[in-house]
């Protein structure tokens, strides 16, 4: 039993965070908060750890202060309220508007080819494993790729230079295009057709992930992981959100549709962590970081260190505890993707795959 106390970081229990097991909080939502750090971490007395690889040590009794003082949300347990809002969706969705007229089908049959392009050549393995899906399913999943990838070239792309606030404003606006039946073009008109087909997305994550392309143009460092973990979700985590309801649960399914929709959050964030361990070096060169400075701290390494490319004792037993927690999250990934169905495993594999060979080959996670 773990005993009520002060979170810290410790690679060594990461095992015992589970997602949906965390203790329901007493919190008062913050809406709005765009990137910014809206409020302090809630205290970890009040719930169980935050995040996979933290557990409880002992700490000081409860006080009047603790009781009366009201409690802000962190940012793991504002993104665990959308995981639960989009499960729920996900068992009592209505139809939403009729898709695209018959004599729209050609034009269709063209953005849904143009879309499995696209991944064939940015995802070999991954669109490899979506032929095993039903076409409707495998359309969508490539549709949605295709607007996550746009999304993200639009800050990490040839021309992110000149990427501004105001057009992260007119893409997103888009949206209320694509989930209204009013495609701008071709692209988006296949994923006006595949949101269609399957009521059960959500509008929310996509808007959420263009929040996540302001964060990176906006901020540069990140104080702690809770900071990072919201980043993580939004840029990565929200993909799962995304796709669950096209690749649906396996009608044998003995776990709950919400350790679904956080294991395919758990995988977003795990994806997205290895990504940036593996991308230190060449993010210092852009001038950023996205270690969580306190661990930095902590760890005794410097800004200085990194953007020297200073390869320390400190360093490489910094980054095996950073590897341990991506690795905890891949862990809790695989327990969702078990209840998939068994067409819409593949996929999720192969990109499960394509990151932990990333950590494998790269054990020691150099700055080069």
């Amino acid at each position: 039993m773990l005993s009520t106390g002060r979170a810290v970081t410790s690679p060594a229990c990461a095992a015992q965070r589970r997602f949906m097991g965390a203790a329901p909080r007493t919190v008062v939502f913050l809406a709005g908060d765009h990137g910014k750090r809206a409020a302090a971490s809630v205290a970890a007395r009040a719930a169980g750890p935050s995040h996979p690889g933290v557990c409880l040590e002992a700490a000081a009794p409860w006080s009047m202060e603790d009781v009366a003082a009201p409690v802000t949300v962190s940012y793991e347990e504002s993104v665990r309220q959308v995981v639960l809002k989009q499960a729920a969706l996900a068992a009592s969705t209505t139809p939403r508007k009729a898709r695209l007229s018959r004599r729209d089908a050609g034009v269709l049959d063209e953005a849904f080819d143009r879309c499995g392009a696209v991944c064939k050549e940015y995802a070999k393995t991954f669109y490899l494993a979506t032929q095993l899906m039903t076409p409707e399913r495998r359309r969508a999943i490539w549709a949605i790729y295709v607007w996550c990838r746009r999304t993200d070239e639009l800050v990490d792309g040839p021309n992110a230079a000149h990427t501004s606030a105001l057009a992260l404003d007119r893409w997103e606006s888009r949206l209320d295009g694509v989930f209204a039946g009013r495609p701008y073009d071709m692209l988006d008109a296949a994923l006006a057709d595949a949101v269609a087909a399957f009521p059960a997305v959500d509008e929310r994550p996509f808007r959420d992930m263009v929040q996540g392309m302001r964060m990176d143009l906006a901020k540069s460092r990140y104080a702690t992981f809770d900071e990072l973990y919201l980043y993580c979700y939004r840029v990565a985590g929200t993909v799962g959100l995304m796709t669950v309801p096209v690749m649906g649960v396996s009608p044998g399914s003995q776990a709950g549709v919400e350790t679904v929709y956080a294991g395919a959050l758990a995988l977003g964030v795990a994806n997205q962590l290895t990504n940036i361990l593996r991308d230190v070096g060449e993010d210092a060169r852009r001038g950023r970081i996205y270690l969580p400075q306190d661990e930095l701290a902590t760890a005794g390494i410097s800004e200085a260190d990194i953007f020297a490319g200073r390869v320390t004792v400190e360093w490489r037993s910094f980054m095996k505890g950073q590897i341990a927690r991506a690795r905890a999250y891949f862990q809790q990934a695989e327990q969702g993707a078990a209840e998939l169905n068994q067409e819409s495993r593949w996929p999720v594999s192969a990109r499960q795959k394509f990151h932990q060979k990333i950590q494998n080959s790269q054990p020691k996670m150099l700055i080069e």
